[in-house]
């Protein structure tokens, strides 16, 4: 299991925490530095129903500063993918991997669920 976090991220860090409560093991991955592959981010966009804009970062910077939102409608999913692959920054964290089943962003319900 990998779970993807920026240090910055108080999102990431509870998540983090979480995990360490309930022993749970993972490897965890700086996201701005290895960003899932694209193989990752195809397994997680099957994992959220095809919805590419649940993995986008939409309150980043990046994504504002790149008008990610107007472009996202007309891009195809390889693009986004591509796009997602190569900067960090853009993929909605804590960013969750295991096997085919994965999580963007961290919600205590949502987890619990996951982990059941």
């Amino acid at each position: 299991m990998k779970l993807y976090t920026y240090a910055n991220c108080d999102t990431c860090r509870k998540a983090v925490k979480w995990l360490r409560e309930k022993a749970i093991e993972f490897t965890e991955i700086p996201i701005r530095d290895q960003p899932p592959t694209q193989a990752e981010l195809g397994r997680m966009l099957q994992a959220c129903g095809g919805d590419l804009r649940r993995l986008f970062n939409t309150s980043g910077l990046d994504y504002r500063s790149m008008g990610i939102k107007d472009r996202l409608p007309t891009m195809s999913e390889a693009e986004a993918l591509a796009l997602l692959a190569g900067n960090g920054n853009l993929i909605k964290r804590p960013f969750l991997i295991d096997g085919e089943r994965g999580l963007v962003g961290f919600k205590p319900e949502e987890w619990e669920k996951f982990f059941a």
